[in-house]
């Protein structure tokens, strides 16, 4: 059994049974209950159409649930229990589900947390165990979603950048337990990107396969962080490099520039160099100075200060910090960097420190003390 072939009817599958009448809240649980029946009996009895399975096993999860519902208060069923005869539609629902699940009116996490669930097809257990969150926690998480979106109209038109936001928030996850949320996310963009043209989704596919391609790369023993300019380029996955370019150019040509193309645009420039000395710094500073023209982002205004330092030495990457908020994450560790590279490093190593003791993940923590030991001791 294809776990992907069967997450990918999903959509497809609660589209039918909203069509058919039924809340999406109630037809996500169905199909819920449908696929870990299928989990269990199709790996020994594999059916013959496994969509038609699915639609037929999650419409009668939704019934049982309906009229056990309608006993329980004494009321009657809004709409008929029997779908009519012969072969369903092949109607693909995918779109109109992102929208839904990434819709604005509901948190980041929430979003994210029905993405997975009704797009992605993943259990409530699965994206519990990648969250690292009990699986008590997750289903409350997913119920208060569906019950914020309760009544929306399934056709309803949606927020793109919501729903790309959802997506890379997917993908900046990590990768515990048996789903690798980097590559649930892509997967997922693909689908996306195989239901519209916008350049933008293909910017954001792009900018994944490019980030993607370095992941081997990225972390050493006991998850060591390893930055950009000390990683083993050989390691780097040449394939989705060049599948990540190649889509990126082709979103580019439509001359519709956005955000997530300016972001894949940087990520492939340094992809193209060999090693970190060949990076092409003053082509990434024009590229965040678009991104900024885009987004006026805190962030990539810092992340522009470091190319600014690479590009035109130490001296004018201090002057462009000055124009960034001292409160952003990471700018005492870029602070500590480009003080560094201008040879002040009593003070580099005492910041490297500090920003060691704000760090807010344990791999970042341990990479920042052991800058602020290595400076100290050079």
């Amino acid at each position: 059994m294809n776990p992907d072939l069967l997450r990918e009817l999903v959509p497809g599958v609660i589209g039918v049974l909203v069509r058919r009448g039924a809340d999406f809240a109630s037809v996500e649980d169905a199909v819920q209950e449908a696929l870990i029946r299928a989990l269990s009996t199709w790996p020994s009895d594999p059916p013959r159409d496994p969509r038609a399975w699915l639609i037929a096993a999650a419409w009668h999860k939704f019934v049982d649930a309906a009229r056990s519902d309608a006993s329980r208060r004494g009321r009657e069923v809004a709409f008929d229990l029997t779908p009519a005869p012969g072969p369903v539609p092949a109607t693909d629902d995918t779109l109109r589900l992102y929208f839904l699940c990434a819709h604005p009116a509901l948190p980041a996490n929430s979003a994210v947390a029905l993405t997975l669930r009704a797009v992605g097809g993943l259990t409530t257990r699965q994206i519990a165990t990648a969250y690292l969150v009990p699986e008590a926690t997750m289903a409350q998480r997913i119920s208060r979603a569906k019950k914020r979106i309760e009544g929306l109209p399934f056709d309803q038109a949606g927020d793109l950048p919501t729903v790309l936001r959802v997506l890379y928030l997917v993908f900046n996850e990590g990768y515990s337990g048996d789903v690798d949320l980097a590559a649930e996310a892509i997967r997922l963009t693909r689908q996306l990107a195989a239901l519209s043209a916008d350049p933008e989704i293909a910017g954001l596919l792009a900018l994944m396969l490019l980030h993607h391609a370095r992941r081997a790369s990225r972390t050493g023993p006991g998850g060591r962080l390893i930055p950009l300019a000390e990683q083993d380029r050989t390691r780097w996955d040449t394939s989705l490099i060049a599948s990540g370019v190649g889509i990126l150019q082709q979103a580019l040509a439509r001359d519709q520039l956005g955000e997530y193309q300016a972001q894949a645009a940087i990520a492939a420039l340094h992809a193209d160099a060999r090693h970190a000395g060949e990076t092409d710094w003053p082509q990434i500073v024009e590229w965040y100075d678009e991104l900024l023209r885009l987004t006026d982002s805190p962030i990539v205004r810092l992340n522009r200060v470091v190319a600014v330092g690479e590009a035109d030495g130490p001296q004018a990457g201090l002057k462009a910090l000055t124009e960034v908020s001292p409160e952003l994450p990471r700018y005492t560790a870029v602070q500590a960097y480009l003080l560094e590279k201008a040879g002040d490093k009593g003070r580099a190593a005492d910041l490297y420190a500090a920003a060691a003791h704000a760090a807010t993940s344990v791999a970042e923590r341990d990479h920042l003390t052991r800058e602020a030991a290595r400076v100290r001791q050079s």
